[in-house]
């Protein structure tokens, strides 16, 4: 079985993969890529099925040495790429490009130039020993494979059903500098709980990413926080992937793919699938807004 190495992590990085759905009951989320349209394609530039693991690296900044012929796929955040070869030569290389990597091969990938989140796809999958089911890493629930560590040895497995049938893909449009993301929102299910100008104050302000976002959710703040008009508390019910969960002091939480699966405060709305993944790729600090979809 073939293997990487990793020589080097500059933040963090995990396996992850489509997650382990069906345990809710267990009080256990799904977790799996948080940037779940990014991994996605990563398998699919390398010719893997939908449920093969990816590496989910924190603003790239991963280094990694092949032992055998590895094909390879970089996503998600852009990153700075080189391939090293044995004999010290380097060839450039970018993300979003099918990588063929030989024995010996250092893949150095640097810190991404915007977004959070690179996911790194090997043909065959990462193969590391699955938990429930699943290679995901769970931050909230602290379970699956830990995190990826420098010195760790990742076994490439089988999880392959075809080559590679593209040399490369566009990579993601950057936003206008210093302009917000957009993430659209469904409404609903409580946002009968908000005052009646709950959409405008969603909708017609600036948002910013707090430093305390993580794969749990994307903690917002704005000049102007919604209103509830109801005062008591929700009995705790369950919450998806993408909810827009309110705290008492009215600035939306976004949750991730680590979410709890069930929560007490009233939930105003759903992002779209598009803008989940949107909302994965964040930094703190960044500019969003909101738009209703529906």
């Amino acid at each position: 079985m073939s293997a990487l190495t990793v020589l080097e992590i500059g933040f963090a990085a995990s396996t992850q993969d489509l997650g382990r759905p069906g345990f809710s009951e267990a009080g256990l989320g799904a977790a799996g890529a948080a940037d779940r349209g990014a991994a996605a394609l990563a398998n699919r530039m390398v010719g893997n099925r939908p449920t093969a693991a990816v590496l989910e690296a924190v603003l790239g900044s991963v280094t990694l040495q092949s032992d055998a012929h590895v094909v390879a796929a970089l996503t998600g955040a852009p990153c700075p790429v080189t391939v090293e070869r044995p004999d010290g030569r380097v060839r450039g290389a970018t993300s979003h490009e099918v990588l063929l990597l030989a024995p010996g091969d250092v893949l150095r990938v640097g810190t991404a130039t915007s977004g959070l989140r690179t996911y790194l796809a090997v043909r065959g999958g990462v193969a590391v020993e699955p938990v429930l089911g699943s290679r995901s890493w769970d931050s909230l629930a602290r379970l699956g494979p830990p995190p990826v560590q420098q010195g760790d040895v990742l076994p490439v497995g089988a999880e392959a059903d075809s080559w590679p049938v593209v040399d490369a893909v566009a990579p993601p449009a950057p936003r206008p500098l210093g302009g917000p993301v957009v993430l659209d929102v469904l409404t609903g299910p409580r946002d009968d709980w908000f005052t009646d100008d709950w959409r405008t104050t969603l909708t017609g302000q600036t948002w910013a990413t707090l430093p305390d976002s993580d794969r749990v959710g994307v903690r917002t703040t704005a000049a102007e926080p919604l209103r509830r008009r109801t005062t008591g508390e929700l009995p705790s019910e369950g919450v998806e992937t993408g909810s827009l969960q309110v705290p008492p002091e009215g600035h939306p939480v976004v949750f991730l793919a680590d979410h709890p699966v069930t929560g007490g405060y009233p939930v105003v709305g759903v992002l779209t699938p598009r803008s989940v993944d949107l909302a994965a790729q964040l930094r703190p600090g960044d500019p969003l807004r909101f738009r209703l979809a529906g």
